[in-house]
């Protein structure tokens, strides 16, 4: 049994894993006690309870996709950047879909811990930094934020439930869907709003 040097952040890992491989609507604190060889309550002295593994499960999975959508998008700007961008995205919620979904639940963990983490910041960053290099301000990098996520997310989820049963390739839709937002983001229509809310 795996007793000594159980921490937060190992019993996160493995709550994460396990999310990966059953789903994190299924995973519970008797299932990563047991992948960690302890008794149940031995978790409560680094985690309170489900939802706060949950929390600590997406800001985990916020810091690992954050960095690998830097490491895509480096030195990278316009179309190249936006396909580096969402080609990480989808590739890292399909490797990880337990993780993944977590990124998608409103965080419900201690606020200290969320402030403190640096993958949900990060993530405004990048993703406001490249929609800058289309010419975008507010109001409008705020709705082309909402678009990629909602296409992002949209198309990502569809694809893990099977839902493209189509004869078409789900990855030429993913491509010209890739063009569509780039000559979306290029040609953004000009808002005629009097402030940014």
């Amino acid at each position: 049994m795996v007793r000594a040097g159980l921490t937060a952040e190992r019993v996160t890992v493995a709550g994460a894993e396990l999310a990966d491989e059953v789903g994190l609507d299924q995973v519970t604190m008797s299932q990563v006690a047991r992948r960690l060889g302890v008794k149940d309550a031995s978790l409560y002295t680094h985690v309170r309870g489900l939802e706060d593994l949950r929390g600590r499960i997406a800001l985990l999975a916020a810091d690992e996709k954050t960095i690998r959508i830097a490491e895509a998008t480096a030195g990278r700007a316009g179309k190249e950047a936006l396909v580096a961008f969402a080609n990480a995205w989808r590739e890292y919620a399909s490797r990880h879909p337990g993780r993944y979904m977590a990124t998608q639940l409103p965080l419900t963990i201690d606020p200290e811990l969320a402030a403190n983490a640096p993958g949900p910041r990060r993530a405004v960053e990048l993703t406001y930094g490249m929609l800058r290099g289309y010419g975008l301000a507010e109001p409008d990098l705020t709705d082309a934020v909402r678009l990629l996520r909602s296409t992002f997310h949209g198309f990502v989820a569809l694809e893990a439930a099977g839902g493209f049963a189509h004869k078409r390739s789900p990855q030429r839709s993913w491509n010209r869907a890739l063009d569509a937002l780039h000559t979306l983001l290029e040609h953004w229509p000009p808002s005629h709003e009097g402030d940014s809310s």
